[in-house]
């Protein structure tokens, strides 16, 4: 199941975008932004990824001035906010 919560506060707005899947191992969050970088297992593989997607939404907000962070455990999913 995906959530995705608008919030705002001070003038500011919040989007976070959580799911319960797999979540992503530590030693991969910090390149997940990375362009063509992909989690390695055969899962992944398996699905063909080109590994841009998160990169793409990174320039885009950075565009407009904005950082997008993940929150992660494996077993319990992931959250992005920005």
């Amino acid at each position: 199941m995906v959530k995705v919560i608008i919030s705002g506060h001070n003038n500011r707005i919040t989007v976070s975008v959580a799911d319960d899947g797999e979540g992503i191992a530590p030693k991969d969050q910090r390149r997940i932004f990375e362009r063509f970088y992909r989690v390695e297992n055969s899962r992944t593989r398996s699905k063909g990824g080109t590994g841009l997607g998160l990169a793409i939404v990174k320039h885009i907000l950075e565009g407009h001035n904005t950082e997008i962070r993940v929150c992660s455990k494996l077993g319990d999913g992931s959250e992005f906010k920005f």
